[in-house]
């Protein structure tokens, strides 16, 4: 009798032909065998749908015109056919009716960062994964890097006594030239059109993931932040360049930049963490790596595999030090903890945090407030915008 457990059934709403992270989750999906497409809704568009379906292989019955008539679809077939979750890669203003409409129907959801537009959205999507009882994962990709998680135990077991600086820069240039006139780029589009990405741009885009990051490391989350939200791009209605200060309630700073106009750089993430103790550095483009300076003794770089690492850590990794892993393995590591928590909740028992390590609903509705404070605080003439305390929403 075979013990071979069987793939997750899942289906994708977006991410069909030239969508570049609808490609990202399929790929993160498939490296460690945990899942399977079997169906999907991959464009707004019915036709370019199903010619996205078809080219990955999806079977006609399954392969949709719109996401009502996969959810419609799936409702009808019996549990043992029906898809596991589903994984949302639409620009966001499609993420809330899709995911209200799928966790109220029972299933469990994957969604892109930022969750939705506003917090009552949020709010909403927070109440129904509880009523529900279901999964939700956001991914905020970073957090599933093995030296972030080395970073978070480091800082959670007091290696840098108490935090006093929280410094996180997320700096593109991909914006600084005019990519969205004339059409042809449409990542351009539809990310500067506030009607489909909401009320900020770069802030949404990739100033969500520095506060994702800045508040999984830490386990803090600010009480007030002061924020410069600047359009250098003519004619744009979004931001493409942000600036934030921040301040925790246990006295510590902290500093947000997130920019998409540094004309030259590709997809820089840098994070420093100081306390009274030491300091930590991490980059994205040198993701193996993290640099400990203690107050004390000798700067020591730490390296992905190492086999005294943490738990959390070596856990995220697949393959031994010295051989790079990046981006798609830290999207896989994010499914693996969502696959983690739909299995051990099938067979009747909690995942272990270990091993259900993943942005959950109340983490992707931390952000949508965080997003809304900065576009208060950068409209107002005060100093210092208070932030409500909404923390530790783990749904």
């Amino acid at each position: 009798m075979s013990s071979e457990v069987r793939k997750l059934r899942y289906a994708m709403v977006g991410g069909g032909h030239g969508a570049f992270i609808g490609a990202v989750h399929r790929k993160a999906m498939a490296l460690d065998g945990q899942f399977e497409l079997v169906a999907g809704a991959l464009s707004s568009s019915p036709e370019r749908a199903r010619a996205s379906g078809a080219e990955l292989g999806l079977a006609d019955d399954r392969n949709h015109g719109s996401w009502q008539d996969l959810l419609a679809d799936e409702l009808r077939r019996s549990p043992g056919e029906r898809i596991d979750l589903v994984s949302i890669v639409t620009p966001n203003h499609v993420h809330h009716p899709v995911a209200l409409a799928f966790v109220q129907a029972g299933f469990h959801v994957v969604c892109d960062k930022p969750l939705v537009h506003t917090s009552a959205q949020a709010d909403e999507l927070v109440a129904a994964v509880k009523k529900a009882g279901t999964v939700f994962g956001v991914t905020y990709n970073y957090t599933g890097y093995p030296m972030v998680r080395e970073a978070r135990h480091l800082v959670h077991s007091g290696a840098l006594g108490t935090l006093r600086k929280v410094t996180v820069e997320y700096n593109q240039g991909w914006l600084a030239t005019a990519v969205e006139q004339g059409g042809g780029n449409k990542q351009a589009d539809w990310r500067l059109d506030p009607a489909r990405s909401g009320a900020v741009g770069t802030m949404g885009d990739i100033g969500s993931h520095a506060e994702n990051l800045a508040a999984t490391v830490t386990g803090q989350r600010p009480e007030a932040l002061c924020a410069d939200l600047t359009t250098f791009g003519a004619g744009r209605q979004l931001d493409d360049d942000a600036q934030l200060l921040l301040r925790y309630a246990n006295g510590a700073r902290g500093v947000i930049v997130a920019s998409q106009v540094a004309a030259g750089l590709e997809n820089d993430v840098r994070l420093q963490v100081s306390g009274t103790l030491g300091t930590l550095v991490w980059r994205q483009e040198d993701p193996n790596h993290l640099v400990h300076s203690p107050v004390d003794g000798p700067r020591r770089i730490l390296t992905r595999g190492s086999p005294w690492l943490s738990e959390s850590a070596l856990r995220a990794g697949r393959i031994p030090a010295g051989h790079p892993e990046a981006f798609i393995e830290a999207f896989a590591n994010v499914y693996l903890g969502v696959a983690a928590d739909i299995r051990a909740r099938a067979s009747g028992r909690t995942a272990s945090a270990l091993e259900a390590d993943y942005p959950r609903v109340g983490d992707g509705a931390e952000g949508v407030r965080f997003i809304e404070k900065v576009v208060e605080s950068a409209g107002s003439k005060r100093k210092w915008t208070a932030l409500a305390d909404g923390a530790g929403q783990k749904i």
